[in-house]
């Protein structure tokens, strides 16, 4: 059997988070974690996946998800800070839309295994020979021909 990790572009981890919506009681959901290396500073937070097909998907910069396990950080949609309950067994993730915010609490020790896969596919700071870049000026000048 061939080794298939030498040629992985994507991490993918499934798991259960909890979230709560504004004076709603908080509920597990089904969500996945995924990094792509054709997209190498971002990740994809998952809502519903991989059991409903049209699950509510989340990017954010892989960066935030990293520095959020520490230290709270971002600003706009997409907050990340360690969890409040004063333990650290969970990450909170804060997305924010037009029609309100939600708080999701992913476990801490699946999200840390999840960087370090991802890590081990694109380290930090080389992501950008992953863009693709001569590939896509190629083919946006094919359309300009």
């Amino acid at each position: 059997m061939k080794d298939q990790s030498k040629h992985a572009t994507t991490v993918v981890c499934p798991m259960t988070v909890a979230v709560g919506l504004p004076g709603d009681p908080v509920v597990p959901l089904s969500a996945e974690l995924c990094y792509d290396t054709a997209d190498p500073y971002a990740v994809r937070l998952s809502l519903g996946a991989p059991e409903t097909r049209e699950p509510v998907d989340w990017f954010f910069a892989r960066s935030l998800l990293e520095e959020g396990m520490r230290q709270p950080t971002g600003i706009g949609n997409v907050l990340v800070s360690p969890s409040h309950r004063g333990r650290g067994d969970s990450v909170a993730v804060v997305v924010r839309a037009a029609g309100g915010a939600a708080r999701i609490e992913i476990p801490a020790p699946q999200t840390a295994e999840f960087l370090r896969r991802s890590h081990a596919l694109v380290p930090a700071g080389r992501e950008s020979p992953h863009l693709g870049m001569d590939r896509a000026l190629a083919a946006l000048m094919d359309m300009c021909e």
